[in-house]
């Protein structure tokens, strides 16, 4: 896996650059005209959050896969990202725009980025890996990272605006979408318990046949992108078992991909509408940061749904039951 840490800082340092733009060329965008009722916004308008906020969830994913899914990157992985959430609500409410703006965001988050992966290389070799400590955990966090990333795929690649008129969502939807499917590719190969050119011949397939899914899905006119999306689903996911888990005798136990196949295919859907109503009803955290944001409230016909917290909701509970890279981890849900 020694591919694995420069691909993650580096597709972490690309999640950072597209974070700095969409905050200050994409947000802009979608900031309301006046506080008047008639022209509050409506469902996804605030689309460039969420495809901000997902770009942020690609930093620490980048970071699981340069640390090789070990706890030590992990946990301060998933603290930064968390960090970095509250960090964007409040420059969100500075309102930053223009060109200025973006090269200052991406130098502070490269900063931060640089210290956080210094820190962590340092603990790394000041502290080395304690003995007995089986490496199947590591390969369950990188499998579990990569259906993550493969649920945010679908999420960023449907997204939609009030209008569905504008470029630059179909722009920021593609770019962020095509980070997560490479995100999720490397942390399956990563995962794998070595990197034969069958995983690797698999790995670039699944890739170009996910990218081309985003972009599928991106062409289906707004509302009728759910067959596309459960299909890029099923493909992407399916593929990250064959990557990631064992192939006893050098091939893979097919029933069990089979399986996964079937889960990958109704499991994702399931999951984004078990979190997203709950959060429709009872907990109104798209409208909480709409608020502290300094945005307009979303109008009261409407939902303000933060629909990237429902990809990482749904992208946990589908590493669940497929982080299981090893036959014995699978035994146990018998």
């Amino acid at each position: 896996m020694r591919f694995a840490r420069p691909v993650g800082l580096l597709l972490s340092a690309a999640a950072v650059a597209l974070w700095a733009y969409g905050m200050t060329r994409w947000q802009p965008l979608t900031e309301p005209l006046g506080p008047w009722s008639e022209h509050l916004p409506g469902n996804n308008a605030y689309w460039a959050r969420d495809l901000r906020f997902m770009a942020i969830m690609a930093v620490p994913l980048g970071l699981v896969l340069a640390g090789r899914g070990q706890v030590r990157w992990s946990g301060p992985a998933v603290v930064l990202g968390g960090c970095w959430i509250a960090a964007d609500v409040a420059i969100d409410r500075a309102d930053p725009i223009g060109g200025d703006a973006t090269v200052l965001l991406a130098t502070a988050g490269y900063a931060v980025l640089g210290v956080v992966a210094a820190m962590l290389l340092w603990w790394e070799r000041r502290t080395p890996p304690t003995p007995g400590t089986p490496p199947a955990s590591d390969r369950r966090v990188l499998t579990g990272a990569a259906c993550v990333a493969g649920v945010l795929t679908l999420v960023a690649a449907a997204m939609e605006s009030p209008t569905d008129r504008e470029p630059e969502l179909n722009q920021g939807a593609l770019a962020t979408a095509a980070l997560l499917v490479v995100l999720a590719v490397g942390a399956a190969l990563a995962a794998a318990p070595a990197r034969i050119r069958a995983r690797v011949g698999l790995a670039a397939g699944l890739t170009v046949a996910g990218l081309l899914g985003v972009g599928l899905v991106r062409v289906a006119a707004p509302g009728e992108r759910l067959l596309p999306e459960v299909a890029l689903g099923a493909v992407l996911l399916t593929g990250v078992t064959l990557l990631a888990w064992d192939w006893p005798g050098g091939r893979p136990i097919w029933w069990h991909h089979a399986l996964a196949a079937l889960i990958a295919l109704v499991g994702p859907v399931v999951f984004l509408v078990a979190t997203a109503v709950p959060m429709m009803i009872m907990l109104p955290i798209g409208a909480t940061l709409t608020e502290l944001a300094g945005n307009s409230p979303i109008h009261a016909a409407d939902s303000d749904l933060l629909v990237s917290l429902a990809g990482l909701l749904s992208g946990l509970g589908m590493a669940v039951l497929l982080a299981r890279p090893s036959v014995e981890d699978r035994r146990q849900l018998r």
